[in-house]
């Protein structure tokens, strides 16, 4: 079995096809076909259920995988820790919640690539389960999520307590009628949807007549127009935003918080540390 085997069994992982994931590596798809083949006759096991659309992982394949990410990652760290030069420098990948970026945020990346130019920077965004998957599995060093989260591979900074508001179109009216109030969220895993969640199961009230939305952007427009409401951080709402109808919420709802999370690795490189101490240093 070689490291490169391992990388390309991933590929098709991500890809769910055999023909992408040739073409994303390069790859001839007859070699990486047989070479997976080969690997599965090694292994003495099949990895992957074949069908018309494509591939997915057997039971094995699910348990294989994760052995996988690790081996591959931790021979990357490898590299990266003995190319790493005295100072901050290299690829530095943080994930992002939509809401995050409504902090200091942008200002503080400012600051940090200005002190450590030599540091490549790619910003992701996504919902906070999605960054916190790809944090465990090593696509990005760390990440600015929302809410509560259990692992024991990953540890978070806890950046600062976000207040949450419920938002409407029209500014000094009555306090909705929760009961029959549209409600613009965002999909599951999302922590203001799971606060929404709580706080209407509470009232005896299902989370019903909803709108499903994956973009921040949507969320507010849907607001503005009147469709429906939702609920947002306090720090959203600036500028235009501020001219929504903003209520708060019962207190036991009222707060979520906001961290910076990454892994319990032995090595941490230099753009980081630097990054996470700047952080820190911006938030306190």
């Amino acid at each position: 079995m070689e490291l490169s085997d391992l990388k390309m069994f991933l590929a098709i992982t991500e890809e769910g096809n055999i023909s992408n994931a040739a073409k994303r590596l390069g790859y001839v798809q007859s070699n990486v076909t047989a070479r997976i083949r080969k690997l599965e006759t090694e292994l003495g096991v099949q990895l992957f259920h074949r069908h018309p659309k494509g591939v997915t992982l057997t039971e094995r394949g699910v348990m294989f995988s994760e052995y996988a990410h690790t081996i591959v990652n931790l021979s990357a760290e490898a590299v990266k820790m003995v190319q790493e030069t005295s100072h901050p420098s290299g690829p530095l990948a943080i994930g992002v919640v939509d809401t995050v970026t409504c902090l200091n945020f942008m200002n503080t990346l400012a600051e940090y690539q200005s002190l450590y130019p030599d540091v490549t920077l790619s910003i992701w965004t996504g919902n906070s389960s999605d960054l916190l998957a790809k944090v465990l599995n090593h696509q990005l060093d760390g990440a600015f999520v929302i809410g509560d989260f259990k692992s024991p591979h990953l540890t978070a900074e806890n950046i600062q307590s976000e207040e949450i508001k419920l938002i409407t179109r029209q500014p000094g009216g009555e306090y909705p009628d929760l009961a029959h109030t549209r409600w613009a969220v965002s999909p599951n895993g999302c922590p203001f949807r799971r606060i929404l969640e709580d706080w209407l199961r509470s009232e005896g009230i299902p989370l019903a007549n909803m709108i499903e939305i994956s973009s921040l952007e949507t969320i507010v427009s849907c607001v503005r127009t009147g469709l429906a409401a939702t609920l947002l951080p306090a720090s959203v709402l600036t500028g235009e935003y501020s001219k929504f109808g903003i209520y708060s919420i019962p207190e036991k709802f009222r707060y979520a918080q906001t961290s910076l999370v990454r892994r319990k690795d032995r090595y941490a490189s230099k753009a980081l540390t630097a990054f996470t101490k700047l952080i820190r240093e911006s938030m306190a």
